[in-house]
């Protein structure tokens, strides 16, 4: 059994028309009722008129079923079936099929030939082709010149018959010579002793590697039975530090729980780090918000104050003339001091406090420029009786 017979049955089968499609798979090991059935549908294949009992459910039908069909086959088809391999129904069965279905196969390439043959003389019968006709006159004329060249040196061989012939008479009526035919006959015995001896040296060159080989064979087996018996103890005892593995291995997933958790943990803590970050820098740009708007603040109650204190003394030197150019120019100087020394203490507090208390530093800044005109008030109310 070939791949190759498997795979021209197969395609035989499927140009023959057989309706089951059939795998090289099927073949793999015993198929009888598959056997049965393609050699049934060959008979019938080959003849329709045949009759041979389909019955293969016991022993006894399986082997007159097979014996009819091999008894057909020899009869009507001259085709000579192994019994025994067609009974095993396995791969050596399929080189038994292959003959009846190539000749099958063969009748109907033949079949199929002829048609297009003489489809192809219906047709040439019609269709004149002046190609193929300048090819056939090509090649006669060349025949021609052949038979020529031939029938001259024909005529000038049997022109020298006459002296051919004499020759061939004297050596034919000379004697034979024994001891050239002796001589002869020793030099072909030889060389024939010689092929001989060559022969025997071969197939006892063959003996000799057929033991060797044999001899490495049993080295080999003896050398496989001794490691599988190693292997064998060694599967069986318990090596000494497995023990010590076994604890290791232990001990290596405790600590890979708790750097699992470790990491875990820290990962969690990174996060609360980003997030407190985070909402730090938005407290800050926030507090920096804020300052910036108590600056601007700031400034602006600083104009307003300025320009009721100038207000003031215009309305101070109207009503009182004798008061001082000294005294003004102090209550003027401590008016413009106010605005920027309480903006610079503001601007101070908020650097040295942190962001989180920036908001009591700019109440206490608010604090003291309040501190800071009432006492500005006071001075201005103690100056007044003592100028009149």
């Amino acid at each position: 059994m070939s791949f190759r017979d498997l795979r021209n049955f197969t395609e035989m089968m499927r140009a023959l028309g057989y309706p089951r499609l059939i795998s090289m798979e099927n073949f793999h090991t015993p198929n009888f009722m598959l056997v049965s059935e393609v050699l049934l549908w060959l008979v019938k294949r080959y003849e329709p008129q045949t009759d041979i009992p389909p019955d293969v459910e016991t022993e006894q039908d399986r082997v007159f079923f097979i014996k009819a069909v091999a008894q057909f086959m020899a009869t009507k088809a001259h085709i000579k079936l192994n019994t025994k391999k067609l009974y095993q129904a396995d791969g050596y069965a399929v080189k038994e099929l292959l003959k009846v279905t190539s000749v099958l196969y063969g009748a109907m390439n033949t079949k199929g030939v002829e048609r297009a043959d003489l489809s192809e003389e219906d047709s040439s019968k019609f269709k004149f082709d002046l190609g193929s006709k300048i090819a056939d006159l090509k090649a006669a004329r060349q025949l021609a010149s052949e038979i020529t060249s031939k029938g001259a040196s024909l005529y000038d061989l049997l022109g020298k018959e006459v002296e051919l012939r004499e020759a061939r008479t004297e050596s034919i009526a000379r004697p034979l010579e024994i001891n050239e035919a002796e001589k002869m006959m020793k030099v072909a015995i030889d060389c024939v002793l010689e092929e001989v001896q060559k022969t025997k040296d071969m197939l006892n060159n063959v003996a000799l590697d057929e033991a060797n080989l044999e001899a490495k064979i049993e080295k080999r087996k003896l050398e496989l039975e001794r490691s599988q018996k190693r292997l064998q103890t060694l599967q069986s005892v318990r090596p000494a530090f497995m023990d010590e593995y076994e604890k290791i291995e232990e001990q290596l997933q405790k600590q890979y729980s708790s750097y699992l958790e470790k990491f875990r943990n820290l990962t969690y803590m990174e996060q609360l780090l980003d997030d407190h970050r985070r909402t730090e820098q938005e407290m800050f740009e926030e507090a920096a918000n804020m300052l910036r708007l108590m600056q601007n603040r700031l400034k602006e109650e600083e104009q307003h104050l300025l320009k009721s204190g100038n207000n003031d003394d215009s309305d101070i030197e109207i009503q009182e003339d004798e008061g001082s150019d000294s005294e003004v120019e102090d209550r003027q100087i401590t008016k413009q001091r106010t605005g920027p020394e309480a903006l610079l203490q503001a601007v101070a507090l908020a650097d040295c406090v942190g962001h989180g208390r920036l908001a009591h530093a700019v109440l206490a800044t608010r604090k003291q420029s309040v501190q800071g005109q009432t006492v500005r008030e006071k001075r201005s109310r103690s100056l007044l009786p003592l100028q009149t």
